[in-house]
């Protein structure tokens, strides 16, 4: 479960003020809004990137507000994926389990679970260079997901992906939510990726966040 409630953020002249939002467990947020209107700002306060000012963040009833990143059991995919060049698929879904010294064997059967489920048995032993941006965004879903977090939070995953691309990724993030159960929020500005992905929606505008009804949904 994510909890925002009242929070204030500032960076110069831009500032969120007063966010104040729910997403229940297991449920696909999707948080919309125009290019600057601070989506991305609010993700990264969620993840403990960003400081805020004020008001508190709540990750599975705990009060994570002054946590620091990695404490907060939070799975976060950049805009750009931000993969390891040098490293080989099977080592960027195993690196997050390997720095929290995880044992061997563990750590092997999460890289074949993850990679069954993505899809990339066949990519394990390749590095990221020479991969369709497709394929890179599944690496980074599971490099995400190798440490099985409570809490998804995507930046934007799909915008650099070709139409036939983005739709296979819709099939594949719906299953992995299906099968994780984890809850996500996802920050895009494209509506049909709201339309197809999610439970709720909510839009970014004027530095407030209000919830809006997902199109086609009764």
């Amino acid at each position: 479960m994510i909890v925002v409630e009242k929070l204030y953020l500032q960076a110069g002249s831009f500032r969120l003020n007063d966010i104040s939002l729910a997403v229940p467990n297991g449920s696909y947020a999707v948080l919309m809004g125009r290019t600057g209107s601070g989506k991305t700002t609010l993700l990264e306060a969620i993840t403990g990137l960003k400081k805020a000012q004020s008001g508190r963040i709540l990750l599975d009833e705990q009060d994570v507000t002054n946590w620091r990143p990695a404490e907060r059991n939070i799975g976060y995919v950049p805009q750009d994926g931000a993969l390891f060049t040098t490293m080989k698929v099977r080592e960027q879904l195993a690196f997050a389990l390997t720095v929290r010294r995880q044992p061997r064997q563990l750590i092997q059967q999460r890289v074949e679970e993850l990679s069954h489920l993505l899809h990339i048995e066949h990519l394990l032993d390749r590095t990221i260079h020479g991969l369709s941006g497709g394929e890179r965004q599944r690496v980074a879903l599971g490099r995400a997901l190798s440490f099985r977090p409570t809490t998804l939070c995507l930046d934007e995953p799909l915008s650099a992906l070709d139409d036939d691309t983005r739709q296979r990724m819709y099939t594949l993030l719906e299953q992995v939510r299906r099968q994780t159960g984890v809850t996500t929020l996802h920050v895009t500005h494209n509506l049909e990726e709201a339309v197809q992905l999610a439970d709720q929606l909510f839009r970014v505008e004027g530095g407030q966040v209000t919830a809006v009804p997902v199109p086609g949904r009764v």
